[in-house]
């Protein structure tokens, strides 16, 4: 199943992907399934077989190109994002392979919509694409063993770890420089994890303005999902609708030379095969 959060006026909506081009609104259906994206994780053991029955019903549907998507979980309460995962990422940047997961967060106000445009601060020019797999908590919880990970994921999204370099690398931690404002799109639904169960077999891509930058699969990554699970909520609880970036392949800017950042105009586009594609154009901060 696919779910995304959309607007087709003034108030965010909970909905449904069919086929290729038409989206069944949920909230309209059935106003009292869930209030937003979050509640209706929280509550998905209990509501989950209306949405679907609502979603295969499809007595009333949208066009997708009519509506505008916004990130599927519009303001998690957690993002949380892995450093270095990806062989050849960090062969590129230099760094020894971590003996130990790396992670940061970035702020939830940096979370975006997967076609908005993303950014350019006022008060940097360094910014760095970054295409990633996005897994979206479920259940969730504490201490979540490796075997238990799989079932604490309730979806997979695609996203880009949008980076602001001179920012993240002027000081030991990189909060600041993942966390500025639209620096997490993701999206363009929350591909639901009984439609995925196993995410380490997916073609992933990053082009900038029709060019190819990056191209891996996500069985490379050093630290697989359910390794990044077990170990995080070692330190925390996670909760329903927590987002998590998985980590990035080889071929950001900041690894070319020269380096290559983007600016106003460029179209960032992010693909992982099975879940879609979001893209963006960048534009300078107002």
């Amino acid at each position: 199943m696919r779910l995304v959060t959309f607007e087709s006026g003034v108030t965010p909506e909970l909905g449904a992907v069919i086929g290729d081009d038409r989206i069944v609104p949920l909230s309209r259906t059935a106003p009292r399934l869930a209030s937003d994206m979050i509640d209706l994780i929280s509550r998905w053991d209990a509501v989950g077989p209306e949405a679907r029955r609502i979603a295969d019903a499809a007595a009333e549907s949208l066009p997708l190109a009519e509506v505008r998507l916004l990130a599927p979980v519009p303001r998690p309460r957690k993002i949380m994002a892995i450093g270095l995962n990806y062989a050849d990422h960090i062969a590129e940047t230099g760094a020894p392979t971590p003996e130990h997961q790396i992670w940061f967060s970035k702020a939830p106000t940096a979370a975006n919509g997967p076609f908005a445009p993303v950014q350019i601060p006022k008060a940097s020019r360094a910014v760095d694409y970054e295409a990633e797999l996005v897994a979206v908590i479920g259940a969730g919880g504490r201490h979540i063993s490796r075997a238990a990970a799989p079932s604490a994921v309730f979806g997979y999204c695609v996203g880009n770890d949008v980076s602001v370099r001179d920012w993240q690398n002027r000081t030991s931690q990189w909060v600041l420089g993942k966390s500025f404002d639209t620096h997490a799109p993701f999206g363009p639904w929350i591909t639901t994890a009984d439609d995925l169960p196993d995410p380490h077999a997916l073609g992933i891509r990053c082009f900038v303005n029709g060019e190819k930058r990056q191209e891996s699969n996500t069985r490379h990554l050093v630290f697989d999902v359910w390794a990044q699970l077990e170990h995080l909520s070692q330190a925390m609880t996670l909760e329903p609708g927590d987002v998590i970036f998985t980590g990035t392949p080889s071929g950001v800017g900041a690894a070319m030379n020269p380096r290559q950042f983007l600016k106003a105009g460029d179209r960032v586009r992010v693909e992982i095969d099975r879940l879609g594609a979001i893209e963006a154009v960048m534009a300078d901060e107002a």
